[in-house]
């Protein structure tokens, strides 16, 4: 009978020894799985304050990009408009400064008008040749006195050799002397110069050579 307890009592020492494990070998297992947990969340990259700062300053970077775009586009834009203003301001300066100098020029040439149309309406009323004479070389010597006075000069030819860059010559005869030959003996067509640039060449008749 006491065999009996005592084998009783020592299997149901065994059970409880055996739940024991099994609840050791449940806890063990428990903390091995947080354990496994805990490494693979220290393993993962974590994100700071400093990472989301960069995260939302760098998209803006693309409105400074635009602003400086529009910034320089406008730049641009207005140096055209003032470009394009300051081109149709020298043209214009330039269109009135030809029509001034124009204006100049026909305003110093009215007095000679004047004496001619006097000297027309004279020669008809004077029966004194002398006088309409005179009174023409003077318009005459008026005229030439303006048109010296606006740089134009007459282009010596007489008794010269041949100049092609200031005479056109349209015909030719034998030379009255030796040494007139190749040179110009007459004058057709007087020429001009303004200032040092030929305006009309003077037509000439030259000796043969």
């Amino acid at each position: 009978m006491e065999d009996k307890k005592m084998t009783t009592e020592q299997a149901n020492i065994m059970g409880n020894n055996v739940n024991r494990g099994e609840c050791v070998q449940e806890n063990w297992e428990q903390e091995c799985v947080g354990d496994e947990t805990t490494k693979l969340q220290n393993e993962q990259p974590h994100t700071t304050e400093k990472d989301v700062e960069t995260d939302n300053v760098a998209p803006q970077k693309e409105p400074l990009w635009q602003e400086r775009y529009e910034s320089l586009n406008d730049t641009h834009l207005r140096l055209m408009a003032e470009f394009d203003n300051y081109r149709k301001r020298t043209m214009r300066e330039k269109a009135e400064l030809i029509r001034g100098g124009n204006e100049v020029a026909l305003k110093a040439l009215l007095p000679v008008i004047d004496d001619v149309e006097r000297a027309i309406s004279n020669i008809r009323e004077v029966a004194d040749i002398v006088a309409v004479k005179e009174g023409i070389e003077l318009i005459y010597g008026k005229f030439r006195t303006y048109l010296t006075q606006q740089g134009i000069s007459e282009i010596e030819v007489i008794g010269q050799s041949l100049n092609t860059e200031t005479s056109e010559a349209v015909t030719s005869f034998p030379a009255p002397q030796e040494d007139m030959r190749g040179k110009v003996i007459d004058c057709i067509q007087k020429g001009y110069k303004l200032n040092d640039k030929v305006i009309r060449h003077a037509k000439v008749v030259v000796a043969e050579s």
